[in-house]
């Protein structure tokens, strides 16, 4: 039972009001000697299991030869806090990424204190919003602080680049979560190609680099892929030849003025989704993983070319797929389309 339930329970019934009294004051006691409040529910701190004493976290850190990532916090904290922590701080690619490479540790920054001693070790101001610092075991920067940006781009971002500077390889699952985070903060393109089979189409464009998600569907009686990319990694030209040659590019749906395109241009109609997009996909068990839509986008892909790439999941993901094979399928529903959850 839950330990609040618990204690309203027994603060309507006076005959157990000496039991509600004796176990408010453990409750206050706990909170007062400083008790890891993250495991209560701080939204401030996300879904990471953070340690809450920095010695405690150099040690682990030579024992295990990671660097630590520093959280700085308010704790309760502003609405900055709250959504950083509700937000990018519970993310499952993150707070895994956060907990397999690195030592988490939180500082309170409103607190005194051991919080209050490592605030001033690194200099940090009090009462501030959501600050992050990757440090070695001897609490040496190993990157430059992360402040006033509170994006879940900035974070993974920063998260790769200290991977890099210890030595580290990047994981592809991370390497795909920065692309989509750096298009969903500056910006992508889209674009609507024609063709004779649009399982063949989603196959072709998941495969390119730049390209972030496709999804197979309907527009003027074409089958069609509407692609989502980065332009500042591929050109809608780029795509259009890659199309060719594998013959999904037969026409292109779009209200942009292109001048010697080198196939039919048409305007463009509603987009009526095919419920099997992602087809390879679809006919696994992969579908029932939580994945963000570049992962479903190049495993869907690479399963086309008959590879299960399993190299564009996290670890995590790959050991909730295998545990599928015990699990009543008749109970779990498709994740395609779906936005990620936690698993």
């Amino acid at each position: 039972m839950n330990s609040l339930v618990f204690i309203r329970k027994f603060a309507n019934q006076k005959k157990y009001m000496s039991q509600y009294i004796k176990i408010a004051w453990i409750w206050l006691f706990l909170f007062s000697i400083g008790i890891d409040r993250s495991q209560a529910g701080d939204i401030e701190l996300g879904r990471i299991n953070w340690l809450r004493d920095l010695k405690t976290g150099q040690i682990k850190a030579k024992e295990t030869g990671k660097s630590i990532l520093i959280l700085f916090q308010e704790v309760p904290g502003c609405s900055t806090c709250k959504n950083y922590g509700s937000g990018t701080l519970s993310h499952p690619l993150i707070v895994e990424a956060i907990e397999s490479y690195f030592i988490p540790v939180c500082i309170h920054n409103n607190k005194n204190g051991p919080d209050k001693e490592a605030l001033q070790f690194f200099q940090e101001a009090s009462w501030n919003n959501p600050v992050i610092r990757i440090v070695d075991s001897n609490l040496k920067d190993i990157l430059g602080r992360l402040a006033g940006d509170y994006s879940s781009y900035g974070l993974v971002s920063k998260i790769n680049a200290a991977l890099l500077s210890t030595g580290k390889k990047i994981p592809v699952y991370l390497n795909l979560l920065e692309q989509e985070l750096r298009a969903k903060q500056f910006g992508s393109s889209q674009t609507v190609v024609g063709m004779y089979c649009f399982w063949s189409g989603e196959k072709t464009y998941g495969k390119l680099n730049g390209v972030l998600s496709t999804n197979a569907g309907y527009m003027n009686g074409s089958e069609v892929v509407s692609i989502q990319y980065d332009p500042s990694k591929i050109g809608l030209e780029e795509i259009i030849e890659a199309g060719k040659k594998q013959n999904t590019a037969d026409r292109i749906f779009t209200s942009e003025n292109i001048k010697n395109s080198s196939i039919p241009i048409h305007k463009p109609n509603t987009f009526r989704q095919d419920p099997e997009t992602k087809y390879y996909l679809y006919k696994t068990d992969y579908k029932y993983v939580p994945m963000t839509s570049i992962q479903a986008t190049k495993l869907n892909a690479a399963l086309g070319d008959g590879q299960a790439d399993d190299s564009v999941l996290s670890p995590r993901q790959i050991q909730y797929y295998k545990s599928l094979k015990s699990k009543d399928k008749s109970k779990l529903k498709s994740q395609i389309g779906k936005e990620m959850e936690w698993f």
